[in-house]
């Protein structure tokens, strides 16, 4: 049985002793081979986290683990170990010259810790102005605030193994790639699950409810009588940074000020027109 989510604050649980004490049903732990993990049979088996192939997303239940030991272990470009409501840790290894890749987390804050190997992390607010630059390696801790454009390169000759924390998670439970093509096809590729379309998570009618926020703002500015252009160039940008990674209403609140504030001349000149 599966630990309700919400049930804290969790009643203690011993290791394994003979006692037929189970604390209301809650199973007794022991050690495989780095995490504590439940001795029923019926919950999902332990695996060495390397293998991929059997990983497990021990997410919204009490879990203890070497992190050393388990970033070591594993050989995937990203698996999710650990998926709750607000917190999400992946275990992540890189190969010899490859980078996780320019990213940027508008809701996300995140935490990187390196267990082995050398790199270095570059981050910026704009994409094309990573001011950032610092070496990492074994017991470096990464810091990537929300907003930040940022990438990690493996500089060494060896994997660089790493785990990172998000806060809130950034990936879908039980998310596991195993080289950096497999999470870039996740990411931006299609495919068919019981016949729908999906498109980075999400199915086509599924997109539409996501961005009807900004569909209501549109209609708005056509009732107010705003220019069919101005309107067109705001929302075909609302739509490219939702494609970034942007909620619709913080895509809306940055291109709103883009042309409040002047950074953007054209939005100002085409609302005016």
């Amino acid at each position: 049985m599966y630990y309700q989510p919400y049930g804290y604050p969790y009643q203690p649980i011993t290791p394994m002793n003979g006692s037929t004490n189970n604390y209301g049903g809650m199973p007794h732990y022991y050690t495989y081979p780095y995490a504590a993990m439940p001795s029923n049979p019926s919950q999902p088996h332990a695996t060495v986290p390397g293998n991929h192939s059997q990983a497990v997303d021990y997410g919204r239940r009490p879990f203890v683990v070497d992190i050393e030991e388990a970033t070591k272990q594993n050989n995937t470009f990203r698996t999710a170990l650990w998926t709750g409501q607000y917190l999400q840790t992946t275990l992540m290894s890189l190969r010899p010259g490859e980078d996780i890749g320019l990213e940027m987390h508008p809701d996300v804050d995140q935490f990187i810790r390196i267990e082995e190997g050398q790199g270095v992390t570059q981050m910026g607010n704009r994409k094309d102005q990573l001011n950032f630059r610092a070496p990492v390696s074994d017991d470096s801790a990464i810091f990537v605030p929300a907003g930040a454009w940022h990438n990690l390169t493996n500089t060494g000759s060896k994997p660089l193994k790493l785990y990172s924390i998000y806060a809130p998670p950034n990936h879908p439970f039980g998310t596991v790639q195993p080289t950096k093509a497999a999470a870039m096809a996740a990411e931006y590729g299609n495919h068919q699950s019981n016949g729908n379309t999906v498109i980075s998570g999400k199915t086509p009618d599924e997109w539409v409810r996501y961005t009807e926020y900004l569909v209501n703002e549109g209609l708005d500015d056509v009732r107010r009588g705003i220019n069919a252009t101005h309107i067109l160039q705001e929302f075909i940008l609302m739509g490219v940074l939702v494609g970034q990674g942007y909620t619709p209403e913080k895509a809306y609140e940055t291109v709103e000020e883009w042309e409040r504030t002047g950074e953007s001349k054209l939005l100002q000149q085409s609302k005016n027109m």
